[in-house]
């Protein structure tokens, strides 16, 4: 019997990802990036133009995010390797944000979801209006 090298094996198993599956780990994964205020800080710091980002300026970038979700949001994105967190011992302390080179591959997807959604929401409000109204009158 041949043995496969770790490489090997790690190749064939992400040969074998298909999120349509429910035992995938890639539909875990996708919920993560497909969250609303993961879409805001990616895209937020990718505006940043490869600088960093301290976490009042995301605070204040994205209006409506809690001081909790954002913390939960960039220690996710931490985890995930999509952020890099750096702490400057002041008084007070700096927390400044960065994407990493794996955040920036996926800020120019999500900036283009973002841009869509600017660009069509009229549109599908003038869709859903129209299924409402048709919805009430049935």
């Amino acid at each position: 019997m041949a043995t496969t090298t770790a490489a090997a094996r790690r190749e064939e198993a992400r040969a074998a990802y298909d999120a349509f599956l429910r035992e995938c780990p890639t539909g875990q994964l996708l919920a993560r990036i497909s969250d609303k205020w993961v879409g805001l800080v990616v895209s937020a710091l990718a505006q940043a133009d490869d600088r960093s980002l301290r976490y009042s300026d995301l605070g204040r970038k994205i209006p409506g995010v809690s001081q909790k979700m954002l913390t939960q949001t960039l220690r996710s994105l931490e985890r995930d390797g999509l952020v890099t967190r750096h702490v400057t011992p002041t008084v007070p302390v700096r927390v400044d944000y960065r994407l990493t080179d794996l955040g920036n591959s996926l800020a120019a997807l999500l900036s283009s979801v973002k841009l869509w959604a600017e660009n069509h929401f009229d549109e599908v409000s003038t869709h859903r209006e129209a299924y409402d109204r048709a919805a009430a009158a049935s």
